[in-house]
């Protein structure tokens, strides 16, 4: 089985098993889950994470008291790969928890690689030994820069850096209105203005 020796928060939580942190509150609330208070609030451990993720995965196909009885038979077969949920469909667990200890993975290695240093970016979470910060480098993935485009910006970065940066961003969202580059100290070097594919000619047809 898969093992996290850690608890998660919410936003963790909902940034490991892909769900919406207002999901991850909502079967709290309705005891889908059973979170425990750990460190002055909710937490969650490695057998929410999974509930949770076939809770909502399977959600469309099963009701609410057919996924319990999927959940009370993945308690009394832990170690099963696959579980029957009814006569027509099997939910391969072991995919699920395949794919939780991956992002659990990635999430972990990211915080080895993230600080935050008093004077340095305002108290912006930045990548050790660097001035780079984490939620820009998330953002620029999140907006279609690849990898290898990143890299060539940010050469003292590794690929597992860039690529675990989106994961940690979710897991730590900001708060308040997000920062100016001007605020964080950087400035843009350059700008590229994008032709649109069709223009309008005066009659307002697409030429």
């Amino acid at each position: 089985m898969m093992v996290i020796a850690r608890a998660y928060t919410p936003t963790e939580a909902a940034a490991l098993s892909e769900i919406a942190v207002k999901s991850v509150h909502n079967a709290i609330d309705k005891r889908i889950i059973a979170q425990f208070v750990g460190g002055g609030g909710r937490a969650l451990n490695d057998d929410d994470l999974l509930r949770l993720k076939l809770w909502y995965g399977v959600g469309s196909i099963l009701s609410a008291e057919r996924r319990k009885q999927l959940f009370d038979s993945i308690e009394q077969n832990p170690d099963a790969d696959t579980v029957r949920a009814d006569d027509y469909l099997i939910v391969d667990v072991a995919r699920a928890r395949e794919q939780l200890a991956a992002r659990a993975e990635a999430l972990r290695q990211a915080e080895q690689a993230i600080e935050i240093v008093k004077g340095v970016m305002g108290g912006e979470p930045v990548y050790k030994g660097t001035r780079i910060p984490v939620r820009m480098i998330a953002a620029m993935k999140s907006q279609g820069a690849s990898t290898s485009e990143i890299l060539e910006g940010y050469p003292s970065l590794s690929p597992g850096m860039v690529d675990s940066s989106e994961i940690w961003a979710a897991a730590h969202p900001a708060r308040g209105r997000p920062r100016k580059l001007s605020e964080l100290g950087l400035k843009a070097t350059s700008s590229k203005r994008l032709r649109l594919g069709t223009t309008s000619n005066s009659s307002g047809s697409a030429s």
